[in-house]
């Protein structure tokens, strides 16, 4: 019985010189109700737009778990309520999101390297929604990224796409950052060395252990979650500046002070291993070396037994060697390098994170990123893993997204194929979905 209507009874019965007496038979009555119908939850049931049905083919709760075939899921209020098979019926009553219906349902994916520095971002606070949607979705939840990493791009423009974004102005993934990245003292790589004066001079390059600290106080009080250090930067002509051990280690100390994460970029054997002993969490790059300087069993054993985690960007490479016009003989033996860093790391058990550079690459496909790290030898689990479990887990963010799971958020991404049968398939999105609402869905031209 509604409890309105209880309340009219109970009042009746009772008359109105009991009211205090009819208080509290209603708190029984309603805690009856409540525990009856196991409804005693906190807050009413989202409205009936926010609480959907999902159906598929099949669906991958996890990757160390079995699959469900002919599943369902049902999203309520932004987090996932139940899921279930064909061998048990969803619950009735419920609407079908027919749009996002009929696929291959995964977890929400994290891209672990981007860059918002498109010219189409600049300005990102005052920039009007059409000029910024399309080419946000293009670089993330088009291929089914509701979770990125930015790992260096203007600060500005990155918070402003964020607060935009959690403000519902535009439809977009959630943003972690590095804020602007910290180089060697008089160390910025000759790839650079074009950007506008006014900007050079902002690129943080610290000459001591106390301004190293300062710059990352400063980017964590901006909106920073994170550090990203150039421990070795390229000068031209085959020089390398390196980053001072005792800057990288109170960079990575402070950040790890405030909860943060540090990711390097390497640039050779000797800044990974660098960058292990400053602290490192995330090397977000494979290396490019001669066969004489690839990674040894031992700089392995050590990322792993240090818990660093590895951003392969193995298609990164192919692209750049091509804009070098390097022959194509040796460009394939320099990726061919790369797969091989990469397959050592995962056999050794070292966890891997999925990550494209897309933002400085203009490629934004990541599909030759997905082939590369199955030519290496990773299974399409263990990329899904790349992509779900293993960023959730690096971030501190396990017990609520990563799985397709009831109570974690209703981060979800529908596949028009089965990536286990093609790896090309992980870029077949057909719908990508954030905290329940549909942030992108292909339509039948696309």
């Amino acid at each position: 019985m509604h409890i309105r209507a209880i309340h009219r009874l109970t009042g009746a019965a009772l008359g109105s010189t009991v009211r205090r007496s009819e208080a509290n038979i209603m708190n029984r009555i309603t805690l009856l109700l409540c525990l009856t119908t196991m409804g005693c939850a906190s807050s009413p049931r989202p409205p009936a737009a926010d609480r959907y049905l999902l159906t598929g083919t099949r669906l991958y709760v996890a990757p160390d778990a079995p699959p469900l075939d002919d599943a369902w899921v049902v999203v309520s209020g932004g987090r996932i309520d139940a899921i279930g098979s064909a061998s048990d019926a969803p619950p009735d009553g419920i609407r079908r999101e027919d749009a996002c219906s009929g696929g291959v349902i995964t977890a929400g994916f994290q891209n672990s390297h981007l860059h918002f520095t498109a010219p189409a971002f600049e300005g990102a606070a005052s920039r009007t929604r059409d000029e910024l949607q399309p080419p946000l979705t293009q670089l993330t939840t088009r291929f089914g990224f509701t979770t990125v990493v930015d790992t260096g791009s203007d600060p500005a423009n990155t918070g402003a796409l964020r607060q935009r974004i959690e403000r519902g102005e535009l439809q977009g993934p959630a943003i972690l950052t590095v804020g602007s990245p910290m180089y060697p003292q008089n160390g910025l790589p000759f790839y650079l060395r074009d950007l506008p004066p006014a900007v050079l001079q902002q690129l943080p390059q610290p000459a001591s252990a106390e301004a190293a600290r300062a710059i990352v106080r400063q980017g964590f009080e901006t909106g920073a979650n994170g550090t990203k250090l150039f421990v070795a930067t390229p000068q031209g002509e085959g020089e390398i500046r390196r980053m001072s051990e005792d800057v990288a280690r109170a960079a990575a100390d402070e950040t790890h002070q405030r909860g943060g994460l540090v990711m390097v970029h390497p640039t050779d054997p000797d800044g990974v291993s660098a960058a292990v002993l400053a602290g490192a969490d995330v090397i977000v790059h494979t290396t490019i070396d001669s066969p004489k300087t690839g990674w040894s069993a031992e700089l392995v054993g050590q990322m792993v037994a240090r818990h660093v985690s590895l951003v392969p960007t193995l298609q990164l490479w192919g692209y750049e060697l091509a804009k070098a016009d390097v022959p194509i003989p040796v460009r394939d033996r320099l990726v061919t390098g790369a797969e091989q860093q990469l397959a050592a790391f995962s056999r050794a058990g070292g966890q891997v994170l999925f990550g494209t550079d897309a933002g400085y690459m203009t490629d934004l496909d990541p599909t030759q990123e997905y082939v590369l790290m199955a030519h290496a030898g990773l299974t399409p689990m263990q990329i899904l893993a790349s992509l779900t479990t293993a960023p959730a887990q690096r971030w501190s963010a396990a017990e609520r997204r990563g799985r397709v799971k009831p109570g974690f958020d209703a981060d979800v991404v529908v596949l028009n194929g089965d990536p286990s049968t093609d790896v090309r398939r992980f870029t077949d999105v057909k719908c990508t979905i954030r905290a329940g609402k549909v942030l992108f869905a292909r339509t039948p031209a696309e």
